[in-house]
């Protein structure tokens, strides 16, 4: 039985735009057999707009380029290419577009909204149009924003000026054995039941083979990875996507020449404990239990 999927860019033709300028491809969802991750990516058109509405899940959103506004009760906010923040369950938000091409955002949805709950979305009564500003990320009053840039997955350019960008020392950066993370979106951002964060494997990055209790999405952003996922290969480039299900079985490699970088979510947040459980730790428990017999 497998617990995965993955999308082709080159098989995922863009839907329609609604009459209001939008339009979300699905990449995860209810169809799919997941109950944690609803992920898509999103447009809207410079003139587009998404009217005010409430959700009963959690909505993380990462832009990948161009501008939009957000409006929140709050005030309205420019997003522009790497901005990426948080909204909480039940909080009133619409977006509008921006620039002169509009933008395009992937965005996390956790739980997964449900066909037979009007995908738990309910429209509600507009909100003031204000006049955009951007985002101060070290604002403590918009904490539920932040940015990021390709160039703080670099480990020898870490530095005051740019962790004071990404909203302080909670985003520093996690390195090991090839491999950075970049927290985005997790607890400390006011986040319950996901996580968002941008990881980058060096040349010979490589993590083995493992599973865990929560679901993963992985939306490659830059160069070649081979994926393995319940056993099954798979070569990602830039806009494919895996999503690994609670117990598939899933490691990845760096299969080209440069940097190879992706958008990750976690649904539900992993345990505090026990998060990861490596084929190659029970491997070498069973091979000395053996030579011990």
């Amino acid at each position: 039985m497998t617990h995965h999927l993955v999308r082709r860019a080159a098989d995922l033709p863009g839907p329609p735009y609604d009459g209001l300028g939008h339009r979300r491809r699905t990449l995860v969802g209810e169809d799919d057999g997941s109950a944690h991750t609803g992920f898509g990516l999103c447009e809207l058109r410079p003139d587009g707009r998404v009217p005010a509405h409430v959700h009963s899940y959690e909505e993380s959103f990462h832009v990948l380029d161009g501008a939009v506004v957000l409006d929140v009760p709050e005030g309205s906010y420019l997003l522009e290419e790497g901005d990426y923040g948080l909204l909480p369950i039940g909080v009133p938000h619409a977006w509008r577009g921006a620039g002169a091409t509009g933008g395009r955002w992937a965005d996390m949805l956790a739980p997964v909204p449900r066909a037979s709950y009007g995908y738990d979305t309910q429209t509600v009564p507009d909100l003031p149009v204000r006049d955009p500003v951007r985002v101060d990320v070290r604002d403590p009053r918009t904490r539920s924003f932040g940015h990021f840039e390709p160039g703080q997955m670099d480990p020898g350019k870490q530095s005051q000026d740019l962790l004071a960008v990404t909203a302080s020392m909670r985003t520093a950066l996690l390195v090991y054995s090839g491999i950075t993370v970049k927290m985005m979106v997790d607890g400390d951002l006011g986040a319950v039941g996901s996580t968002m964060f941008m990881v980058q494997y060096a040349s010979d990055g490589v993590i083995g083979t493992h599973d865990h209790p929560f679901e993963e999405t992985y939306l490659i952003l830059e160069g070649v990875a081979e994926a393995t996922l319940d056993g099954e290969r798979y070569r990602l480039e830039p806009g494919d996507l895996a999503w690994a299900g609670a117990g598939c079985v899933h490691g990845f490699v760096n299969a080209g020449q440069g940097p190879l970088r992706w958008l990750e979510t976690q649904a539900p947040q992993p345990p505090a404990r026990h998060s990861y459980r490596f084929t190659r730790d029970w491997d070498y428990l069973r091979q000395v239990l053996e030579e011990g017999s």
